[in-house]
């Protein structure tokens, strides 16, 4: 019995460390939030996050695959919600932020390839990450709203900076929405969902990596959240409020994944 359990052991330990970093999954979902109107059903949103380049199995070919992946399913809008940059990782190398958003250059959508910037970004280098974004032909935001002329009408972006080295002002964004186009917001970390406004009508954020390890019953062991499970990944509805947390492509702190695979989100959104 020991043995099996010892086979069984280093079976899982080497599926969570060596196997299942390495892949990447395009989640296709769906979200019908309450206020999204019937001119703009259809919307399709691709959702990036947690690069994290120069974490373990994030190399310049594994940016190209989840380009090539994010570009075969044909988005309207691609966001790219924050960590591009590697933290202290075990096992990383560091990627310096001009090299790192050199791998996105090119990347096009009809709507736009935007980003906001993660606390590993700021901790890192916040200036440099967004002048490296911005060259390689990718917009940031920083509280701020921008109006995106889609097939349905104008559709604004609001992108929101990070709670944990910024101070995210949904106030400032919305005062720059000057009609009652829909708006799509998004951020870094989920923590400060309950505090959004109900004007924007679907929330989009990163941060988690869905705890990266997750077990049966006992869910997600570690999320870098002060809701802990609340908003580790997923859809989550609240007060009417849709929100959707990516788990990201990269990993945190251990290069390590379990039941929690990397992941593109490919959302599509609906009007009730």
């Amino acid at each position: 019995m020991f043995v099996v359990l010892l086979g069984l052991g280093l079976v899982l330990g080497a599926w969570a460390f060596f196997v299942e970093p390495a892949r990447l999954e395009a989640v296709e979902v769906t979200l019908t939030p309450r206020t999204w109107p019937r001119t703009h059903s259809g919307l399709k949103v691709a959702l990036v996050s947690d690069l994290h380049v120069g974490a373990p199995f994030v190399d310049a070919k594994a940016i190209a695959r989840v380009r090539e992946t994010v570009d075969a399913w044909r988005p309207d809008l691609v966001l790219i919600a924050g960590d591009l940059l590697v933290g202290h990782e075990v096992g990383a190398t560091f990627v310096p932020p001009d090299q790192a958003a050199a791998m996105l250059k090119g990347w096009s959508a009809p709507l736009g390839v935007w980003a906001v910037l993660g606390n590993h970004d700021w901790w890192v280098d916040g200036e440099g990450t967004t002048r490296a974004l911005e060259a390689n032909g990718i917009r940031v935001l920083e509280n701020q709203a921008v109006p995106l002329e889609a097939r349905g009408g104008r559709v604004w972006l609001a992108g929101l900076a990070d709670v944990w080295t910024r101070k995210t002002d949904a106030e400032k964004a919305l005062a720059q929405v000057t009609d009652d186009a829909p708006v799509i917001a998004f951020t870094h970390n989920p923590d400060v969902f309950p505090e959004m406004p109900a004007r924007f009508d679907v929330f989009f954020a990163g941060h988690t990596h869905g705890g990266q390890v997750t077990l049966p019953v006992v869910g997600a062991l570690v999320v870098p959240s002060k809701y802990k499970q609340r908003y580790a990944r997923g859809t989550v509805v609240e007060d009417g409020r849709t929100l959707f947390v990516t788990s990201g492509v990269g990993t945190s702190v251990m290069p390590v994944r379990f039941r929690v695979p990397p992941e593109v989100a490919m959302v599509t959104l609906t009007a009730p």
